[in-house]
């Protein structure tokens, strides 16, 4: 599942390519939409939550999309090859004069009054890279369930909206704990949750502009401690990188840096 630093660049090429313009075309290739038509109108901002992306337009419309594992959203020129899968994949086609919008494998696709929104993302907790992010209120929520494993925890859109398997393992790492460890049990977790919280928010704004190559790591270099590294030395002190799954996905931890139980 992208992280929220991937989907706040993926509304930052879709807001550059759709506002302030018409759309002249729109396709939204799912059944409950057959019949929804947006041509004509203008596309107003394509803004992040979390993990959702949420389309506005004129008239007081949200198409609201949910990438999950696979979903994706490409911006193609006029005569620019589409890719990012078969056409039989596509779920949604947006397009302006110069610019048209394409959604693969799109899970979750809805379109809704602008006014309810916060029926799809009124649940969620404070946005690591949004305008409400508060680490005290991410740190009580993250504590509200002292015996529930941190990396379940982080991974709860309920409680910090934005974190994925990937900086799960990593916050992990920079607790010393192991993802399994109850959240009750790490050292002082009433400092220590707050000083975890904001991690994550610098994690993700640090990379927010730095897209990821294939095997999840940022560009330009920069390598992750155990993310991805099973059986590769832990970048900190050299011992083999562990992986087990946890809530049905892969995590990574370093057995000897990170402490508590295992599974």
């Amino acid at each position: 599942m992208p992280e929220g630093d991937s989907i706040r660049r993926a509304a930052t090429r879709l807001h550059e390519a759709l506002a302030g313009r018409e759309l002249v075309r729109s396709d939204l290739r799912v059944p409950r939409l057959a019949t929804a038509d947006l041509t004509g109108r203008t596309t107003l901002d394509v803004t992040p939550r979390g993990k959702h992306l949420l389309h506005r337009v004129e008239g007081g419309l949200t198409l609201h999309s949910h990438l999950r594992m696979d979903g994706s959203w490409r911006v193609f020129g006029p005569a620019e090859p589409w890719r990012g899968g078969p056409d039989h994949q596509i779920r949604a086609v947006l397009a302006t004069a110069d610019r048209t919008a394409v959604g693969y494998r799109l899970p979750v696709l809805e379109l809704l009054r602008t006014a309810d929104e916060h029926r799809v993302v009124g649940h969620l907790g404070p946005d690591l890279l949004g305008p409400d992010w508060d680490p005290e209120r991410a740190a009580r929520n993250l504590l509200s369930d002292p015996a529930r494993p941190l990396g379940e925890a982080l991974l709860d859109q309920r409680n910090l909206a934005g974190i994925g398997n990937i900086y799960k393992a990593e916050l992990c790492f920079l607790a010393q704990v192991t993802p399994w460890t109850p959240v009750g049990d790490l050292p002082e977790p009433e400092r220590t949750l707050p000083r975890l919280a904001g991690a994550a928010h610098r994690l993700l704004d640090a990379n927010k502009d730095r897209p990821r190559n294939t095997t999840g790591s940022p560009r330009r270099g920069q390598e992750l401690f155990v993310y991805g590294r099973a059986h590769r030395p832990c970048l900190r002190c050299g011992t083999p990188v562990r992986e087990a799954p946890q809530d049905d996905r892969p995590t990574y931890w370093c057995p000897r840096c990170q402490s508590g139980p295992v599974r």
